[in-house]
């Protein structure tokens, strides 16, 4: 990992890679590959929200008045 980690964070990192029978090196490269692939993930856009209440109501003050002549 790029960042230090304090004892007690290591410690607890040392006890979950125990849990899963793996070193703590290659725990923490298995976390970062994660983290990686996590953030490198192509997620589709979320769909546009359709406008609310409150901008309705500013986007209709803003047109102006239709008169019936």
């Amino acid at each position: 990992m790029d960042r230090k980690m304090t004892e007690s964070q290591r410690a607890y990192e040392a006890k979950r890679a125990a849990k899963n029978g793996v070193s703590l090196d290659k725990w923490l490269q298995s976390k970062e590959q994660e983290k990686k692939a996590a953030t490198e993930a192509k997620l589709p856009p979320a769909p546009a929200k359709p406008p609310g209440f409150f901008s309705r109501l500013m986007d209709r003050a803003h047109k102006p008045i239709k008169s019936k002549i």
